[in-house]
């Protein structure tokens, strides 16, 4: 029988809207034999995955999704797998990261409370948004806000009329030292969602062999950005690299999405050996060290 798994979740640990439990339930009713959480920039929620996973019966891998700088290129994010989400250096690095998560989503609030201001319209609170969030603050749970006071239809007009202009820069770690960052707690690093960071396949087969020489460890090949021919060409520029592939939804829970086998494109069945080949990498790095 085949078993599928679904390495790219998301909780209320970051911007999803779903607790880690929840997140579990919901997988092990889809009868996946694997998944996991890889919330952006946060750790906290893997333990209660982990617990979770133990009483229905899913497989939980620790995970993260971090947010990473390369050159011109700010918005690239590295999944990391298999490492101890205890160890002390994570941790500290992560806590800092999440301290200016946290302050920056309140920046983002106050400038669109201006925004709204100017329009005549009445504040959000961000106390308001931080208590149903239920956990990490992101951009999604403020669209909800302005979804719920009737500012806005839906999450999509929200990021268009308020979260968009009203941004405020992320940090970021550089690709480099977020690869030796979650080599250092024994895990390894995935380059996730290739499709997003550029679509032409020659600039992204030299980006892939310049992340690989940093000790890159894998792509995502099954990604929501991903078509049968996309998952295919990044599998074999895995291979060519000596890489290993995974695979993920990117699930958040927003608008009534739904974790569900294929993603948007039909196609993200991903198999249970993407989980075998983490382990076997991470194996082979706990190895070297």
């Amino acid at each position: 029988m085949n078993r599928y798994v679904d390495l790219h979740l998301h909780s209320t640990c970051s911007d999803g809207l779903h607790p880690p439990a929840a997140v579990v339930a919901m997988a092990a009713g889809l009868g996946l034999a694997a998944i996991a959480i890889a919330d952006h920039d946060n750790i906290d929620g893997i333990d209660a995955a982990m617990a979770a996973g133990a009483a229905h019966g899913v497989e939980v891998l620790s995970g993260v999704e971090l947010s990473v700088i390369w050159q011109g290129y700010d918005d690239i994010h590295l999944l990391g797998y298999g490492f101890d989400h205890h160890q002390e250096k994570l941790r500290h690095d992560l806590t800092a990261f999440q301290d200016f998560r946290a302050r920056r989503n309140e920046m983002i609030v106050e400038r669109v409370n201006e925004k709204l201001a100017a329009e005549g319209r009445g504040a959000i609170d961000f106390a308001v948004v931080r208590e149903k969030a239920g956990g990490t603050v992101g951009r999604p749970h403020i669209a909800m806000a302005l979804v719920e006071a009737g500012i806005v239809t839906d999450s999509e007009a929200a990021f268009n009329r308020y979260l968009i202009p009203c941004n405020v820069a992320k940090r970021d770690f550089p690709i480099a030292e977020a690869i030796a960052l979650i080599h250092s707690a024994g895990g390894v690093a995935v380059l996730a969602h290739p499709p997003f960071i550029t679509s032409d396949r020659r600039l992204l087969t030299q980006m892939v062999e310049i992340f690989a020489g940093m000790g890159l460890d894998g792509l995502e090949a099954w990604n929501c950005g991903a078509d049968n021919l996309t998952v295919d060409q990044t599998i074999t520029l895995a291979r060519r690299q000596g890489l290993i592939v995974t695979g993920g939804t990117d699930f958040h829970g927003t608008d009534g999405e739904k974790m569900i086998f294929g993603g948007v494109r039909g196609n993200l069945r991903i198999p249970y050996r993407c989980v075998e080949e983490i382990r076997e990498r991470c194996q082979q790095r706990q190895g070297e060290r």
